[in-house]
């Protein structure tokens, strides 16, 4: 079992405010999990017991609309946090995580994170900032979602998961996604996503590789974003 507070992963979440003998208290109670890709870790609707922060690989938040769509809301990476919001308030998640590579989370139960909440001033703080941030993040999606035709609104995820995965050595964006996945992430249909990501790979913006895309234009695709 890894040790909380000689862990790097830490000084990306709010655990970078609790002090090496509260990480310590952490450590004795977590559990480390792994994930293969594709596997869920829960469901909208389930009721968690503690939270998750994810040592490595990425997942996917999804949301199920009535007539059994799927939208991708979010992505999570390396260091986030994922839960804290339904064990705070809770209620059950409104979302279903799954991961989109191999991954490992460790597990904290809810009562040490009360606990830290607590105790600890500086950690209750960063977790409210980091719930608003969320809370600012979900209205630029809703805004962007609104507002953005599907062109805009691939050009603006191309640009997000370049920004957020990083590229390989040879300079794909280092996450693979399944073209049902993107047209998830810009909510328009299967057909219409490879119809877009076929139009801007011919207009030289990206270059693929079976689930794999470079961006090749990247002031292009910014300028797309912008409507222009």
């Amino acid at each position: 079992m890894s040790v909380c507070n000689q862990c790097i992963i830490k000084e990306f979440n709010t655990l970078k405010s609790l002090s090496s003998n509260e990480l310590k208290q952490i450590a004795k109670h977590k559990t480390s999990t792994r994930f293969k890709k594709g596997e869920v870790l829960f469901k909208e609707g389930n009721l968690l017991n503690g939270v998750y922060c994810i040592k490595n690989g990425a997942c996917k938040l999804t949301k199920r609309s009535e007539n059994g769509n799927e939208q991708i809301v979010k992505f999570i990476k390396i260091g986030d946090m994922l839960g804290y919001r339904s064990v705070l308030s809770g209620e059950p998640v409104s979302l279903t995580v799954t991961a989109v590579k191999d991954m490992e989370a460790c597990f904290i139960p809810k009562e040490k994170i009360f606990e830290a909440l607590k105790n600890n001033p500086k950690f209750s703080l960063d977790m409210i900032k980091t719930i608003c941030s969320d809370l600012r993040d979900a209205n630029a999606h809703l805004t962007n979602m609104a507002q953005k035709n599907s062109k805009q609104r691939l050009a603006d995820r191309l640009l997000f998961l370049r920004k957020t995965f990083g590229e390989d050595a040879e300079g794909f964006i280092n996450i693979d996604l399944s073209r049902e996945e993107f047209s998830n992430i810009i909510g328009t249909a299967l057909e219409s996503a490879i119809r877009l990501l076929s139009e801007f790979k011919k207009k030289g913006y990206i270059e693929t590789r079976g689930k794999q895309i470079k961006l090749i234009d990247l002031a292009g695709l910014e300028q797309l974003v912008k409507g222009f």
